[in-house]
């Protein structure tokens, strides 16, 4: 009888498990690679286990507040040198971030740096305290001292350091 009731129950239970370790393998991450010592690819879960910070946008008269990690720390754990060890040739390496479009933004690692120019960027996964728009997911970065939005972009995917000099 027992084994009657695991034959009919087995079928009902195991596409359930298996979707949902699924569903975590196929939750969206940020990848983080290029000239890193540690390449990421961080999920929203990774990044609510990190760090918080905030930074605020005004768009078209209307403020919003997001929340996310600090670029910089992100950064950090994937292994990129700043301070001292970014002086020199590593001088000429740069940030590109890719969203899921295509659209493309570079930073200076020298401005992410503290160190340096210290520039607050943040890569958000909430606005005003909700998840961000189905559109802006996975990630949107957030630059508060642009003058202009163009950075500020959404769907982000991938995060590549690049090095011009070795």
């Amino acid at each position: 009888m027992l084994a009657g009731l695991l034959a009919a129950t087995l079928p009902i239970l195991l596409p359930r498990t298996l979707s949902s370790v699924h569903a975590a393998e196929d939750a969206p991450a940020l990848k983080i690679e290029g000239a890193v010592a540690t390449p990421l690819a961080l999920t929203a879960d990774d990044l609510e286990k990190m760090p918080r910070t905030t930074a605020s946008l005004t768009h078209d008269g209307t403020s919003t507040s997001y929340e996310g990690v600090s670029l910089y720390d992100i950064l950090v754990k994937a292994g990129v040198p700043f301070g001292r060890d970014m002086t020199g040739k590593p001088m000429a390496s740069y940030l590109l971030a890719t969203s899921r479009d295509g659209y493309q933004v570079v930073f200076s690692l020298a401005e992410l740096d503290p160190k340096f120019a210290g520039e607050k960027v943040i890569i958000a996964d909430k606005a005003d305290g909700a998840p961000l728009p189905n559109r802006e997911q996975p990630f949107r970065i957030i630059v508060p001292q642009d003058k202009m939005g163009a950075r500020c972009m959404y769907s982000l995917i991938k995060l590549e350091v690049v090095r011009l000099r070795q």
